[in-house]
């Protein structure tokens, strides 16, 4: 017996048309280890934004109620040529209340149970999830586990792939972001150093009323002398960076670099033998990366996604991720939202031109039962 209810979904045709609407979906019983969810709040991240807007125009797009349709410029069109006629779910993660699961004891124990889940469509009054991805809240609502995963284990991603490859700091380009805020906790918990790179005074103020030691403002006429001497403090050769776009990853390879050739004894003209590494994990910035010949050649640039991380970092090690994040729910990881929106105030114009700016502070939470 199939359950009914509505859903959103996103549409972009090959002549640019992008189409997002709520429609009324039939939901199928689950199997195996597969749960229904009734969803109750997901949160609206950047990375949700990259299916459900993109670069697309929705100033001059055309609005009516529960739908959206605005135009992909060029090359943005084009550079996502694989998902043009495919009308596809939206929304990442969310929390709600299991009401059927499929046949296995996994699936099954979680029947009644709050769960947060990562359904990849969560945009909707109802998902199906994997139960080995759902998370049992317990006590907490589903406003406080609504957004559980990806920025929490974004964060924790970030420490444990430092740890890994034996680095003892992080460089993070977003401090003040409801991630970079998780980051400088998980940071004094583990011992790890940080370097916080922030884009204006208060948020300077929210990361030191955090106990956060390296901030480092963007805004400041002696930003890179700050930049520098913060690097030099923690040896945070090893950054995060979800901009993408811009020279923000390449003043971050330069200031690097000027600390590590600092340290060197001896002149080489292929520049420090100083290992620097940087990770794009987003584009907050569509513009293109510019990096300039000013920092040798030890240096490497990469993306940086969740999913494939928790792959290769093992079963055991996610466990104790979510675990970690279960027990500090309400404080390392806890988010805060501006506003809430049913499915149908997602799509109106204000709610769109608001959201899609990611502001600090400024996350919309979606209500899709109201």
């Amino acid at each position: 017996m199939t359950t009914t209810g509505k859903q959103l979904f996103t549409t972009l045709e090959s002549d640019g048309t992008l189409t997002v609407e709520i429609a009324t979906s039939e939901f199928p019983d689950p199997t195996g280890n597969q749960v229904l969810v009734k969803m109750e709040a997901a949160p609206i991240n950047p990375s949700d934004l990259a299916i459900l807007t993109g670069a697309a125009d929705f100033e001059n797009a055309e609005y009516s109620p529960g739908k959206v349709v605005a135009k992909m410029p060029e090359p943005f069109n084009s550079g996502q040529k694989a998902r043009h006629g495919q009308r596809l779910p939206a929304g990442n993660e969310g929390a709600g209340t299991v009401v059927a699961t499929g046949d296995s004891d996994m699936a099954k124990a979680l029947m009644g149970q709050r769960v947060a889940c990562v359904p990849g469509s969560a945009y909707a009054e109802y998902a199906l999830a994997d139960a080995a991805m759902c998370l049992p809240l317990g006590d907490h609502s589903a406003e406080e586990g609504a957004s559980s995963f990806v920025n929490p284990m974004t964060a924790l991603g970030f420490a444990e792939n430092a740890k890994m490859d034996g680095q003892k700091a992080i460089l993070h380009t977003v401090g003040a972001s409801n991630l970079g805020q998780m980051l400088v906790k998980i940071c004094q918990e583990d011992g790890l150093g940080l370097v916080n790179i922030v884009r204006k005074h208060e948020q300077a103020d929210l990361l030191k009323g955090l106990g956060a030691t390296h901030v480092v403002d963007s805004s400041d006429g002696d930003f890179m002398a700050q930049l520098k001497a913060a690097i030099d403090e923690t040896d945070a050769f090893y950054g995060f960076d979800p901009i993408g776009g811009g020279q923000m990853v390449d003043t971050c390879f330069k200031a690097m670099e000027q600390v590590a050739v600092s340290k060197m004894t001896e002149y080489s003209r292929y520049g420090s033998n100083q290992q620097k590494r940087m990770f794009i994990y987003g584009r907050l910035d569509f513009g293109p990366t510019t990096l300039t010949p000013s920092y040798g050649f030890g240096w490497t640039l990469s993306g940086w996604l969740l999913t494939p991380f928790l792959q290769t970092a093992g079963m055991e090690t996610v466990m104790r991720m979510r675990q970690r994040v279960l027990d500090n729910l309400t404080t390392t990881f806890a988010s805060s939202y501006k506003t809430k929106v049913d499915l149908e105030g997602m799509l109106t114009k204000d709610a769109i031109l608001d959201y899609r700016r990611m502001k600090t502070g400024e996350k919309y939470l979606v209500t899709p039962n109201g």
